[in-house]
Parts: structure tokens; C-alpha cells; sequence
């Protein structure tokens, strides 16, 4: 993996997303992974940023690895989180998403919609993601420009 793995690992979803969220959870803490879960917690509707700040606060503070987001579509997730300065989060639809959102981006957050990708498909998604290097070079220029500073 090429995050730290002293740090947990952020993760958050809406009702959407929750079911996904929670078997990620088992996913990771089968892995030996610890992972920080900032809900929801069930079913009932709920407003996709009250999760999707908090987790990509505690990514931004340097308080977990990396951060995991879902919701229906992940957009909503996904612009929520880019609000913070630190967070680069790649919405990932496909595996090769993944890999070039690490790769290319140097992305410190994936954002899966769970309406649209079946859950073997996104653990797929999350191991290429975890284990994907940011290539630097000539996209490390790139991730310089996008912050608004």
C-alpha cells in the first residue's frame, strides 16, 4: 500500500451509500486496517455532506491516510470534499479511473457511486486505488496548480 499505514483510514457515505460503507468497513479492518467511520449509520435519508466533511476534515488534518466517500452518484460526495484545500478526491467509476486518479492526480480520496458500480467491482476499485503510487513528473506541476491559494 502506498499510504501510511499507521494512520486510519477515513470513510464516510449518505443512506445511498451505506451499505457499501459498511462492508468496506469489514473490508479493511479484515485487512488489519483501522479505519475511522463517520456514518451515516442506517437507512433513513440524510444529507450527504454532513458525512462527506467530516471525512475529508480528518484526511485535510492528517488525522487518517487516505478517505473513502459514497453516496448515489458520489458527486455530491465528491464536490463536498474538493472544498477543502488538501483534498484531491477522484470520483471512480471504473478501475482504470481509479488507477489514473492516484497516477495522475495524486488523489487522497476515492468517491464511488453505489447506485452504479456493483460492491466487488468498487473493492476492486479501493485495492487499485491503495496500492497505486503517484507518478510525480510532469503532473506534479499539475497538482501544484490546483489549489486556490
Amino acid at each position: 500500500m502506498v499510504f501510511s499505514t499507521t494512520l486510519p483510514i477515513a470513510i464516510g457515505a449518505d443512506h445511498a451509500g451505506v451499505e457499501y460503507k459498511d462492508a468496506v468497513v469489514k473490508w479493511l479492518q479484515e485487512k488489519g486496517f483501522q479505519v475511522k467511520d463517520f456514518g451515516t449509520h442506517g437507512g433513513s435519508s440524510v444529507d450527504y455532506p454532513d458525512f462527506a466533511h467530516p471525512t475529508a476534515a480528518a484526511v485535510e488534518n492528517g488525522e487518517a491516510a487516505f478517505g473513502i466517500l459514497f453516496c448515489g452518484s458520489a458527486n455530491g460526495v465528491a464536490i463536498t470534499a474538493n472544498k477543502h484545500q488538501g483534498i484531491r478526491a477522484g470520483l471512480c467509476w471504473d478501475n482504470e479511473v481509479a488507477r489514473l486518479v492516484r497516477l495522475h492526480n495524486d488523489a487522497n480520496m476515492i468517491c464511488i457511486p453505489a447506485r452504479f458500480v456493483a460492491l466487488p467491482y468498487a473493492l476492486q476499485m479501493l485495492e487499485t486505488f491503495m496500492n497505486t503510487a503517484f507518478e510525480g513528473g510532469r503532473h506534479a506541476n499539475r497538482v501544484g496548480k490546483i489549489g486556490c491559494m
